[in-house]
């Protein structure tokens, strides 16, 4: 059986919507509120259509933080590979506090391990590929250091009832999580 047009654009169309959805609800319900017929009368899909695409809301958290930790990981990466680390940070903290829902629920929300876990897995994969840039630690070792404290310093920021500017984490960022990798 083939897909038309129609079909295929409609598939195509499904997973950002029930990502969009999802995303618009977690900003004022905890995931535990937040059904599946929801989410799909949110998105505009038929609730069969959710089954296609994922087995329950959680997968569909799973993909929405991996989507994020991959634009995430676009700026994040540089801060590695530039002598300006704090202009990198910067931006990442940047991006993070102007999605903060989203990055309140993956970090502060309970899913923190496995957001860890899944940017660990993207940035090991990257630095596998990538020019070494004289760490005095082997990569995959700077790389977990990083992550794990990059992800625990966001958490906290976003928990906090006031939180510090973006300004201000990326330069804790850059000096517990960063620098310390570099120095020789």
């Amino acid at each position: 059986m083939t897909m038309t047009g129609s079909s295929s654009t409609r598939s195509t169309r499904s997973r950002p919507a029930l990502r969009e959805a999802l995303l618009g609800l977690l900003g004022t319900e905890s995931l535990e509120q937040i059904t599946v017929r929801e989410i799909a009368a949110r998105a505009n899909v038929g609730y069969a259509t959710f089954f296609r695409h994922y087995s329950d809301k959680e997968e569909l958290l799973h993909d929405l933080a991996a989507d994020e930790i991959r634009r995430l990981l676009t700026m994040t990466l540089p801060i590695f590979y530039t002598a300006d680390t704090l202009s990198s940070t910067r931006a990442l903290c940047a991006y993070v506090w102007e999605h903060r829902v989203i990055w309140r629920v993956l970090l502060a929300g309970g899913a923190s391990s496995m957001l860890k876990e899944e940017y660990l897995k993207q940035a090991l994969e990257l630095v596998e590929v990538s020019e070494d840039r004289g760490s005095w630690l082997p990569h995959e070792l700077a790389v977990t250091f990083a992550v794990g404290s990059l992800v625990d310093i966001l958490g906290w920021w976003l928990k906090q009832k006031n939180p510090a500017p973006a300004k201000t984490i990326a330069e804790v960022i850059n000096k517990l999580s960063i620098d310390p990798i570099f120095i020789n």
